[in-house]
């Protein structure tokens, strides 16, 4: 089996930052080389082991989904093949797994689209009947779908921090009330044409998370991961019942184990370092994210 790439330096760029998934490089002062590991992370947190494939196959979604929705709002693609910015001993780390992006200014908002009440989201609705301030009809359960999508943005966190739910007037605050306006808008309309492409291939995309950022010239762009397993909660429509969370196409999995799982014979406080991952736990991961990917491209 094919062990996975956790963390791997290339030599031939300048390494601008180590995500939590993606190593960014500098690729000159205009571009960068957003390399997709095999990290996963869950609860804000790294795991130790990798999830073999996870990174190309992440990588893959993206490319599709930023083809699907070009129409709707630019993307940070430059169209060059990253293989030939590497030196030839490094293209082996490289392919599959990265995309040569537009450097950008990023906008401190993550973009959340909701369309079912899961998660955070089902918590604070059960709480005060809203969701980020977007309140919502009585009656509703876990998993309900909403009667439209919903805007409910977070302000995006230092690394190993948590993102933080917040306001559309919390967003307008932050950003100015223009640019909050055209996110939200744009982000909406995203996620309902993907929402209308997965509905199609028998997944439901649950809820979603888009970055944005600001080019050189002043236009918003698409950037970063688009409608992965790892941004997007996907379920099968098949399995879906309203009051119950179905199995999702995604990190659900790791993190209902990682619920049960003890170090040193107490639960795990949800801070580094996380559980070793048994093989099980790893294999049958790594089968839900290919499972949405299969599902997607049929």
């Amino acid at each position: 089996m094919n062990p996975g790439l956790h963390t791997h330096t290339l030599g031939s760029l300048p390494l601008l930052a180590r995500g939590k998934v993606r190593d960014n490089y500098a690729v000159g002062e205009d571009r960068i080389l957003m390399v997709a590991s095999d990290r996963i992370s869950a609860f804000d947190v790294v795991m130790g082991e990798p999830i073999p494939g996870k990174g190309a196959l992440l990588t893959q979604m993206a490319l599709f989904w930023f083809d699907k929705l070009g129409h709707l709002c630019p993307n940070h693609l430059t169209g060059v093949a990253p293989e030939t910015v590497v030196s030839d001993a490094e293209k082996p780390f490289v392919l599959q797994r990265s995309m040569l992006v537009r450097r950008l200014r990023p906008i401190p908002v993550e973009a959340v689209v909701r369309g079912y009440l899961a998660g955070s989201g089902w918590k604070e609705y059960q709480e005060s009947q809203s969701v980020c301030g977007v309140p919502l009809p009585a009656g509703l359960k876990n998993a309900s779908r909403l009667p439209e999508p919903i805007f409910t943005p977070a302000a995006k966190a230092e690394m190993g921090e948590h993102d933080e739910n917040m306001s559309f007037e919390q967003t307008v605050a932050v950003i100015g009330p223009d640019l909050a306006e055209r996110i939200r808008s744009i982000s909406i309309a995203l996620y309902q044409a993907a929402y209308d492409i997965a509905a199609t291939k028998g997944i439901l995309i649950a809820d979603t998370k888009f970055e944005f950022g600001l080019s050189p010239e002043g236009s918003l762009v698409l950037m970063d991961e688009v409608l992965t397993p790892d941004s997007s909660r996907y379920w099968p429509a098949d399995a879906y019942a309203e009051g119950m969370n179905p199995p999702s196409f995604d990190k659900q999995y790791l993190r209902d184990w990682l619920e049960t799982a003890q170090v040193g014979g107490a639960a795990w406080n949800k801070q580094a370092p996380a559980p070793a991952l048994p093989s099980e736990v790893i294999s049958l991961t790594a089968d839900k994210y290919q499972e949405a990917w299969t599902r997607l491209k049929a």
